[in-house]
This record gives structure tokens, sequence and C-alpha cells, in this order.
């Protein structure tokens, strides 16, 4: 095909209306249907929600409520209300807003005027309905176009109520999911204080701020009662578990910066710092202190400039030196405020300082040893490719883990060598629930699993984009899938929380007609065994697969194909993760018996 010429006709001009329909991910990030937190539904509703907090921080508004049915969104708040002669252009009109005016907004996340006038444009209905003082004004527009306004009296409270229908053609099959609204609304209630947020029934609110964020989320996990500040403008809470990474929670002025940035750089430091300076005798490398730490911080700024419209990383470079400087003075103070828990705080960090010099001798024998046998890791059949995020080369490469010699050879057989690897385990993994991390260089079937993922000190070097675990559809098989997941949780958390990890979802039937082979059916449930003997008839010929040794080579390529049917690992449902690891794969074996025992359930038709 011919190229068309570069010249005058090949020059456009969008309107901003315009632009963000055609560059929807400019302004929203990631279109997506729903089933990611990211995903730009939920950006449209935290960009509305902004504005009800905007209000209730400078004082007017102590609650929110919103409904969301058939994907109609509406937020109705009891703030001041948008100036009636201007609602219109602060929903439709590019950089127009109050944000612009440190009087009005002086700590405002939507400070570039650009957040409802996207949520305006990328909806197939739009409704804005502003009340002040005894009188309302209402718009409504299609794909950011108005369609109609209308003035008038009104016995309503003050505020503003909005509601919207994202654009299907846009966010194509979208489905709102509750467990990541309500974590967003749980969130935006740590960060506001007092603020109660009313969504479908359920009421969302804090009054302790960042230390009911981090209570909540390392409830049982805590080693000594979390060290929290706050201030006008800085709030910042931290504790320690026995995880072997660190976590964190950062924000700006309400909004939640996913990807960290200059504030949580500086909290991290100061933290360092402060712990130093109160004991000056130990002085703690970052590692030493860093692990197990869970930590949360907020901050107000007038001005933030984050690194796109989605605000997930902030970029105020000057605010560092004086960050680090407050949040070591503030961490100083309250160790010494609260003696104890500095002195379990201190115990924490010198027993992982010890630890790690023993791990370091443990790691330089596990290498050693594994040169001594073989260059190559014995269990891994490797591919050509690699994943490199840094190129964006290797999207497509992956490992399969699976149980036994027979299953490893169906599987090696029938891959594509390219991008699919193949790791065979020799039975049943180690249980790793109440062990530390030291197990993971002693046991050589999982240093050697943790070499070839490549993931010793981070998951950065991470050599395939999926991790998938492919183990036979009985008993036996799903004791392993909980066994490999509780070593990936307890050591290598990001593997899963980045969503590397999947369930491979083999057939447990072939229905088959005897005479007419293209009657050939694979069937991955009862189900739809049901519906295949239906098509086959009364003499179909039913095989039960009891592993993936039994397949076929032939059989299995269409199961690792483009079609393979993965079912993602997904840890972000569960805020108390490994207090339910921890009680099913734990040794409290006397508790889990009685809890099985209390929780059985009989058919009447097996007995």
């Amino acid at each position: 095909m011919a190229k068309k010429s570069y010249d005058e006709t090949t020059i456009q001009t969008l309107s901003p209306l315009e632009h963000i329909r055609k560059r929807t991910g400019m302004y929203i990030g990631r279109t997506g249907n729903g089933s990611d937190y990211n995903d730009g539904i939920y950006i449209l509703l935290k960009e509305v929600l902004d504005n009800a907090i905007d209000e209730f921080i400078s004082g007017y508004g102590k609650s929110v409520n919103i409904k969301i049915e058939n994907n109609l969104v509406t937020i109705r708040d009891y703030g001041r209300g948008i100036p009636l002669g201007k609602v219109i252009d602060c929903v439709s009109q590019i950089n127009t807003g109050g944000k612009f005016n440190d009087d009005v907004f002086q700590f405002s996340v939507g400070m570039n005027g650009v957040g409802t006038k996207a949520v305006n444009a990328l909806s197939t209905y739009f409704k804005v309905r502003s009340t002040r003082d005894g009188e309302f004004f209402e718009a409504i527009f299609k794909e950011g176009v108005l369609q109609s306004e209308n003035r008038g009296p009104s016995s309503e409270r003050n505020g503003t109520l909005v509601e919207f229908i994202p654009d299907d053609t846009i966010f194509k099959n979208y489905k709102f999911q509750d467990e990541h609204i309500e974590r967003r609304f749980r969130l935006s209630s740590y960060l506001n204080a007092g603020l109660s947020i009313n969504y479908n029934g359920t009421t969302f609110r804090s009054d302790e701020g960042l230390l009911d964020l981090l209570n909540d989320e390392v409830q049982f996990e805590k080693l000594y009662q979390p060290f929290y500040f706050r201030d006008k403008t800085l709030e910042f809470v931290f504790t320690h578990t026995n995880r072997f990474t660190e976590e964190y929670f950062s924000f700006v002025n309400g909004q939640y910066t996913s990807d960290g940035g200059t504030h949580l750089s500086a909290f991290r430091e100061g933290v360092l710092k402060g712990i130093n300076e109160y004991s000056p005798k130990s002085k703690f490398e970052g590692d030493d202190v860093r692990e197990g730490l869970v930590g949360a911080i907020a901050i107000r700024l007038k001005d933030p400039v984050f690194e796109s419209q989605t605000k997930n990383k902030l970029g105020n470079a000057e605010i560092r030196s004086e960050l680090v400087n407050r949040v070591r003075q503030a961490v100083v103070e309250q160790l010494n405020r609260n003696p104890t828990d500095a002195k379990r705080l201190i115990e924490k960090i010198e027993d992982t300082r010890k630890l790690r010099k023993e791990l370091n001798t443990i790691k330089k024998t596990a290498r050693e040893r594994s040169k001594s046998v073989s260059v190559r890791i014995p269990q891994l059949r490797d591919c050509k490719q690699h994943l490199d995020t840094a190129k964006n080369k290797g999207l497509d490469t992956m490992i399969f883990i699976c149980e036994g010699l027979s299953a490893a050879g169906t599987l090696t057989n029938s891959r594509d060598p390219n991008t699919q690897a193949v790791f065979s385990l020799r039975g049943k993994p180690l249980n790793t629930c109440d062990l530390k991390r030291d197990i993971v260089y002693k046991n050589a079937e999982l240093y050697n699993l943790m070499r070839s993922l490549n993931i010793e000190d981070s998951i950065a070097p991470l050599r395939y984009q999926k991790v998938i675990i492919a183990t036979d559809a009985d008993v036996d098989g799903l004791h392993i899938r909980n066994l490999l997941i509780t070593y990936f949780m307890r050591f290598f958390e990001k593997l899963l929380r980045n969503g590397h990890v999947y369930i491979l979802e083999t057939p447990l039937f072939r229905v088959r007609h005897p005479k007419k082979r293209e009657l050939s059916f694979y069937c991955y449930n009862d189900a739809e065994r049901e519906e295949a003997i239906a098509k086959c008839g009364a003499s179909a010929e039913i095989t039960r697969f009891k592993g993936l040794g039994e397949i076929s080579k032939d059989e299995f390529k269409d199961f690792i194909g483009p079609d393979m049917r993965l079912t993602p690992v997904d840890i972000s449902r569960d805020l108390h993760l490994m207090d339910t690891i921890n009680f099913y794969m734990g040794s409290n074996s006397k508790e889990r018996k009685q809890y099985i025992m209390d929780n059985l359930i009989v058919n009447a038709e097996d007995l």
C-alpha cells in the first residue's frame, strides 16, 4: 500500500474534548474493563470524589453519598456547591476551576483543571447539579457536548451532585468491581479523618487516619505499636512485621501515589536517620532497618508536580531535604516518647542485622554447592527468550512449574521452546510458612526455583513474564499449588503483588463420539462435560484425566497455546492474606482441625 504524503492536509488540530477522547490514556491512564484496580473507570470515579474531598479539606461537608447501579455513578457532596454561573465551564472547559486560587483550595489534588472535564468527555451521559443558598443549576452532557441546562429554586442542602455513565465504546465490556471501589474509598477515609463516604449502604470512615490504615493492614502482624505523627501538612506511621519485604502507602493531598516519588524516598531516608540518631551506637544500614517495615506517609502540598495526569508519582525534588529532616526529628521524638516500643524496634533491627550476616555465609555456601553440582539448573528446561522490561522484550515469556518427570516430559515436548520454559518439582515442595529466609538456601529445590526465576534480591530481573503453576487436578496437585503460593508469598511477595503468578487450567475430561471423531470435546468442569455428552449421545466415550502426564503431547499443545486457560493468583482482595496463610498453612494443626470439623458440610446422599 502506498504511503500517504506528508503535507498540509495531514496536520490536524483537535479540540480539548476531541483530544481527551482520542488520547484517553494521557488523561486517565489505562482504559481496561474494570478488572484491574487502576483501570480508567475507577479514575473517573476518583476524579469526581476528589472534588468532594477538596470541599471537606476546606471545611465544608462531612459526608459524601455514592451510588453505582447499572453502571450509573451518582456522587453527592454537601460542600459549598459550584458557583451557579460557572457550572458548565467547570465541567467542560479545560483549565477552568477554583483550584488555581490558593485562597480557596490550599491543598488540592486537581490543580490542573482537567479531571471532571475528562469524566464528562468520556461519558455517554453526564449530569451536574449545583445547589447554593436555595437555588440550583443543572446541566446534562453527552460525550462532553452540552445537551440541556436548567436553573431554578431549590430546597435541597448546598452541594454538588454528579451523575455519569462511562462510555462503553472506550471502556470495552466494563464492569465496576466492589472490591476495587471499596479499597479506594477505604484509603480515602484513612486520609481524611472524620469524612464519611457512604457507598451503596456501606459507610467508610476513619477517626485516626493513617494509624487506622496501618492497624487494618497489619492487624495481627505488627511487632510493636505503630509510631504515629501528624500535623497540618505531614502525617506518617510505621511499624515492623516478620515479613521479608518493606511495604509503603504514600499520598499527596489525598491522592494515592502508587509509584511513590520524592515524599516516599524522603520518608524512607528520614526513618533511617531518625532511628540511627536515637540509637547512635548501632548505626544500622538501610536494609536492616527496612526489612519487614510497613509504613504510610501523607503530605499536603500547595503545588504538587506529578509525572502524569494519573498522579501516581510525585516529582517535587525541592521538598526532599526539608521533608527528610522533618521525618527524622519526628521519629526521634516518637521513639523517645515510647521507650518500650522503641526497645522492641531496636531489637527487631538488631535481629535482622544478625540474621543477615548469617545469611550471607549460607548464601555463599549454597552458591558454591550449586556450582560444584552443575553449571546449569538440572530441573529447568529453559526457553530461548527472556523477560526484559526495560527494553519491552519477552512479554510473552512464561515458565511452567509442574510436579514430576512425567508432567515435565509432556510440557517439554508440547511447549514453544522460544518463550516457554519448564521447571519440574521432585514431589511436594517444603512448607515454608513458619520458616526463615535461610531455608531458601538450605533447600536445594527452593533454591533452584529461585535461581531459575532470577529473583534472589528483587523481582526486577525476573526472567519470565508469567510464572505458571501447572499441577494435576487432584488433592495432591491442589496442595502443591498452596505450598508454592505460600513460598512466593513468604519470600517473594511482589511476584504476586505485581500479577506474575498464574494457575494453568487443564481439562478434566475428554468426551468424544466413538465413530464421529469430529465430535471430540475437552471439558474443564462438570457442566462442560454434560454439555459434551449431550452432543455426542448416550454412547459417548468419557476419559477422566488424573494428571498432566496422561495427556499426549499432541493434545497438550492446544492447552498451553494461545488459547490456554490461565487463572491469575490475585491477592489484592484479602487485606489480611498472611493471617489467612498462617492459619491454613502454619503449625496450628489443632485449631485448623477444629475449624474443619466445625465447618464441614456433608451431603445427605453421601451418607
